[in-house]
C-alpha cells in the first residue's frame, strides 16, 4: 500500500515540474479558477511580472499569447488558441490590457461549454518571451446561470433599520444580469469590482423591522442575457428573515366565563405570541392601593371568595406587554339588583297591556258612536215621512176647502169675512208647519254630516 503511495506521488510530482519548471521566467496575477455562462462573455482580469533578473522593455512591441491544456506549445502547437498579433485566433478573445503595463487583462466572449479548460499566457516581448507555466487559469463554462445571493444581517430585531442585499456575480461586466426581488420595484442595479479584479451585480434596500417581518420571504431574481442580449437566462433564490420581537397580542381569559359563584374554582389563562419565545407570565388583581402581584405562569387557578380586577404581563428578552383587564364576578354581588330588574320589567309590560286596552277600548267606542247616530239618523227619517205625507195631505185639504168650498151668495158681509179670516188663520198654520219642516230637514243634514265627518 505504501508503495503505491509512493509512485502515485511521484508521478504528481513528476507532472507539476513538467508543467512547472524551476526555471518560470514569467508569473502572472489572476484568478486561478474562474466561471462563465455559456452565451455570454468572461472578462479574466490579468496582470504579469517577469522573473527577478529579466528585462522587459516596454518600450518594445508585446505581444500575449493564451494556450490551453498545457504549456508546452513546442511540443503541441495546437494548444496556442490566440495570439494578439493576430497569427492566431482560434477562440473568440481580446487583450484589453496593456502589455507594456503590464496588464494582460483578457476578454472572451461567446463562449460555449467546450471552452473549459486550463488555460496559460505567455509575452512574447522581442528578445523576452516567456510562458506562465506555474499560474494556469482553470476556466469552466457553465449552461446554467448562477443563483443570485441574499444576504441578511445577523441578529434581526424589531424596529431595527437593516439593509439587505442581493448579489450576482458578474464574470461578464459588459453584459451584467438584470436583478429584482420583491422588496421594491424599481431597483438600481450597481456593479462593484472587487480586489481580485472580478465582478459583481448588486441590488440593496434599507428597511426598518418589524414583528410582521419575521417569517418574511425575500426572493431575488437574476436574468442573464447571452446570444448577444437575443435571450436570457434565468436563476432565482430565497431567503427568510427571522426576526425577534417582544411579547404581541397579550391576551386573558377566564374559564367559566360570566358571573361564578362564590366558593367556585375559576381559571384565568394568559396567551402571546413572541420571539424569543414568552419567558414569564405574571397576574396582578387591581386594588384601592394599586396592582397587586397574586401569581405567576400562564395559567392562574383560583378558588372564588370576592370579585376582582385582574390582568397578565408577558415577557421575554426583549420587553413585555400588558393584557387587557378581565372581570371575574360572583353572582352573589349582583343578585340584588335582580328584584329590581324583575319589577321594572313588570312595569313596563303592564303599561304597555294598559296602552293596548285603551287604545281598543277608544276604538270600539268610536265606532259605536258612529253606528248609533246612523242609526238615529234612519228613525228619524221614518218617523219624519208619515208626518210630512200627512202634513202634505192636510194641506192640500185646507188648499181645496180654500179654493173649492161655496159660500151660499146670500151670505152677508159679516159671514163672508169670518169665512175670510178661518182661512187665512188655516193658511198660516199651514206655512208654520211647512217652515217647522223644513229646518228639521236642515238639522238632519247637518247632523249626518257631522257623523261622516268623525
Amino acid at each position: 500500500m505504501l508503495t503505491v503511495g509512493m509512485l502515485l506521488m511521484v508521478l504528481f510530482l513528476s507532472g507539476a515540474l513538467a508543467d512547472c519548471p524551476n526555471e518560470a521566467d514569467l508569473f502572472i496575477n489572476a484568478s486561478k479558477k474562474l466561471e462563465a455562462l455559456s452565451g455570454s462573455c468572461l472578462l479574466i482580469p490579468c496582470n504579469f511580472r517577469p522573473k527577478e533578473g529579466q528585462k522587459f522593455i516596454s518600450t518594445r512591441k508585446t505581444f500575449g499569447v493564451w494556450i490551453k491544456n498545457d504549456s508546452r506549445f513546442g511540443i503541441y502547437p495546437n494548444n496556442v488558441i490566440f495570439n494578439s498579433s493576430g497569427a492566431v485566433s482560434t477562440y473568440p478573445m481580446s487583450i484589453t490590457g496593456n502589455l507594456s503595463q503590464k496588464d494582460c487583462t483578457t476578454l472572451f466572449t461567446n463562449l460555449t461549454t467546450t471552452y473549459t479548460d486550463t488555460y496559460f499566457f505567455r509575452v512574447e516581448n522581442e528578445t523576452f518571451m516567456a510562458t506562465a507555466a506555474c499560474d494556469p487559469l482553470q476556466i469552466t463554462v457553465r449552461d446554467s446561470p448562477w443563483r443570485p445571493n441574499i444576504t441578511i444581517p445577523g441578529d434581526l430585531k424589531e424596529k431595527e433599520s437593516v439593509t439587505i442585499t442581493c448579489s450576482a456575480l458578474t464574470p461578464c461586466p459588459h453584459s451584467p444580469p438584470q436583478l429584482t426581488w420583491n422588496l421594491t420595484q424599481d431597483s438600481h442595479n450597481k456593479i462593484e469590482e472587487s480586489k481580485d479584479g472580478s465582478f459583481t451585480t448588486k441590488i440593496q434596500q434599507t428597511i426598518t423591522l418589524s414583528d410582521t417581518d419575521d417569517g418574511k420571504k425575500i426572493s431575488c431574481s437574476a436574468r442573464y442575457p447571452v446570444n448577444q442580449g437575443k435571450d436570457t437566462k434565468r436563476a432565482e433564490t430565497e431567503e427568510t428573515l427571522s426576526v425577534s420581537y417582544a411579547p404581541k397580542d397579550t391576551s386573558a381569559s377566564i374559564s367559566p366565563s360570566g358571573l361564578v359563584s362564590a366558593d367556585s374554582w375559576v381559571k384565568l389563562t394568559c396567551s402571546s405570541r413572541a420571539k424569543p419565545p414568552v419567558s414569564s407570565f405574571t397576574w396582578f388583581k387591581k386594588s384601592r392601593d394599586g396592582a397587586v402581584k397574586v401569581s405567576e405562569g400562564e395559567i392562574y387557578s383560583f378558588n372564588v371568595t370576592d370579585g376582582g380586577v385582574y390582568y397578565c404581563v408577558a415577557t421575554n428578552d426583549l420587553g413585555n406587554q400588558t393584557s387587557a383587564e378581565i372581570h371575574v364576578t360572583v353572582g352573589g354581588d349582583t343578585l340584588w339588583l335582580l328584584p329590581g330588574v324583575i319589577i321594572v320589567i313588570i312595569v313596563l309590560l303592564l303599561i304597555i297591556l294598559l296602552c293596548l286596552i285603551i287604545f281598543v277600548w277608544l276604538l270600539k267606542s268610536k265606532q259605536q258612536t258612529q253606528q248609533q247616530i246612523l242609526i238615529q239618523i234612519n228613525e228619524e227619517q221614518k218617523v219624519d215621512e208619515p208626518a210630512s205625507k200627512k202634513e202634505e195631505e192636510e194641506e192640500n185639504i185646507h188648499y181645496g176647502e180654500i179654493s173649492f168650498s161655496t159660500l151660499p151668495y146670500e151670505a152677508s158681509s159679516d159671514s163672508v169675512r169670518d169665512s175670510g179670516q178661518q182661512q187665512e188663520t188655516v193658511y198660516a198654520q199651514i206655512k208654520k208647519r211647512e217652515k217647522s219642516l223644513k229646518q228639521r230637514a236642515h238639522g238632519q243634514e247637518e247632523l249626518y254630516a257631522e257623523v261622516k265627518k268623525k
